[in-house]
This record gives C-alpha cells, sequence and structure tokens, in this order.
C-alpha cells in the first residue's frame, strides 16, 4: 500500500487556517483520496487535555514548560493519528504542526533555536510534511477576524509585538525551507486563495 501524504498548515489566528482546511480536504476527497484531519495541539485524547491547558487564558507558564507540553503532545498526535493514518495509505492534514513550535515558542517566547532542534530531533527524527501551507497575514486583519468569531484564548491575548515576532519567525522558517514551505497570502478573497492552493497541491504533490 502506497504511503499518505502530510500536509500541514501554519499561520497566527485568524489567518484563515480552518477555512482552507475544510477546502483542502474537500478538494481531496474529490480526487478519491481519504483524508484525516487533525491538529495541534491536540489530536487525541491526551494532546486535547494539554491543549485545554496551553489555551487556557488563567495559566501562567515558563516558556520552556509550554514548549516541552507541545512536544509532547505532538509525541502522541504521531503515534496514534499521524503515522498509523499514512502508513494505511491516508493523507493527513494537521492545522498545525512543528513550525508552530518554532514560531510561537521560538520565536514568539524566545525559546532557543538549539532546544527546539534538540526536541524536534527527539520526537519526530527526520520525519517533515510532505508539504507545508504557511497562509500569512497582517497582524491587525488576523486580530479582527478572530475578534469576529470567539473569545481571545491565552496566545490570542498577547500584544502584537507577540506576534510580529510569531510572523517573523514563520518567514524565517518559510525562507530556510522553501521546497516544503509554501507562502500564501491570505489577505486575498478566499476564491483567490483558493485557487492558489490548488495550484500548489497540484504541482508539488500530484506530479
Amino acid at each position: 500500500m502506497q504511503q499518505g501524504k502530510f500536509i500541514t498548515l501554519e499561520g497566527i489566528d485568524g489567518a484563515g487556517k480552518s477555512t482552507h482546511l475544510t477546502w483542502l480536504e474537500n478538494f481531496l476527497n474529490s480526487k478519491g483520496i481519504d483524508v484525516v484531519t487533525t491538529r495541534e495541539p491536540g489530536g487525541t485524547a491526551f494532546g486535547e487535555q494539554l491543549r485545554a491547558l496551553l489555551l487556557d487564558p488563567r495559566q501562567r507558564m515558563h516558556a520552556e514548560t509550554e514548549t516541552l507540553l507541545m512536544f509532547a503532545a505532538r509525541r502522541e498526535h504521531l503515534d496514534k493519528i499521524i503515522l498509523p493514518s499514512l502508513n494505511r495509505g491516508d493523507w493527513v492534514i494537521s492545522d498545525r504542526f512543528t513550525d508552530a513550535s518554532f514560531a510561537y515558542q521560538g520565536g514568539g517566547r524566545g525559546v532557543s533555536s538549539d532546544k527546539l532542534q534538540i526536541l524536534e530531533q527527539w520526537v519526530q527524527g527526520s520525519f517533515q510534511p510532505d508539504l507545508t501551507l504557511y497562509f500569512d497575514v497582517p497582524i491587525e486583519t488576523a486580530r479582527q477576524r478572530v475578534q469576529l468569531v470567539k473569545a481571545a484564548d491565552r496566545f490570542e491575548q498577547e500584544q502584537d509585538e507577540f506576534f510580529r515576532q510569531v510572523r517573523a519567525a514563520y518567514l524565517q522558517r518559510a525562507q530556510q525551507f522553501p521546497e516544503r514551505i509554501h507562502l500564501i497570502d491570505a489577505s486575498q478573497p478566499l476564491h483567490v486563495v483558493a485557487a492558489a492552493l490548488e495550484c500548489i497541491v497540484q504541482e508539488v504533490l500530484f506530479n
């Protein structure tokens, strides 16, 4: 049986990842592909419990504690959801993966890249997504979108400077891994973004 493909969606909250994840799932289904959708932190029962802690605005924790919890959830996610799904031939779409740790805990919290790389190697070895779609959007636009749909979680309550650092780290990752990470201007209308997504997925995964 052919191994499935692993696609990750990245970007700050308000970039439209959830909307485009649904579009991508439907697009792949139309190609006859079985798709598993998931998210980080979360995906497993254990991961969802950690997610509740990590996003709870009442929680205060050291940046490295936050980082370790993220990677703990990721280890379970890989073991219980991602790798078994890929091995049986399904494609997996995840709302965030390790690039988010380099952006949020690295760029936003200031955890050193060396420590993040050690955890990345420990938890996933050489395993990486087949394709990462990074949805880039101005901080102001993202905030306006989030405020329209829900109360802010622990990360969303951070100041604009935090998100500027997160965005800068994402852009740095995109420059570092251009073959894997494809940048999409998510401030454009939905149909324009969908057209860009279709071109990238066709070129990278179906050629």
